[in-house]
């Protein structure tokens, strides 16, 4: 089973965007609110090499990037691969 974790804030049509994608891709995802714990946003920058825009997105704890990066990734075919990896 894939595990997906995605940084997101309240306010941030991204985040949406991306988590509608993740549902029709079928997968389940673990969401860190980054605007309710500081700490978290640190630990956002920290994983995704100093970026501060929602969402930051994680596969099988690989850096995916954000929104446009996931459906690059998606479209692209690297993602299928990622989630493959989990199997």
């Amino acid at each position: 089973m894939a595990s997906v974790e995605m940084y997101t804030t309240a306010i941030c049509p991204y985040c949406v965007a991306a988590k509608n994608l993740l549902k029709q891709k079928g997968l389940d995802y673990a969401e860190v609110r980054v605007d309710l714990d500081v700490a978290r946003r640190d630990e956002m920058m920290s994983r995704s090499g100093g970026r501060r825009s929602v969402p930051q997105i994680f596969v099988n704890g690989v850096h995916i990037g954000g929104f446009d990066d996931l459906v690059v990734a998606d479209r692209s075919g690297r993602l299928a691969g990622i989630l493959a990896e989990a199997r």
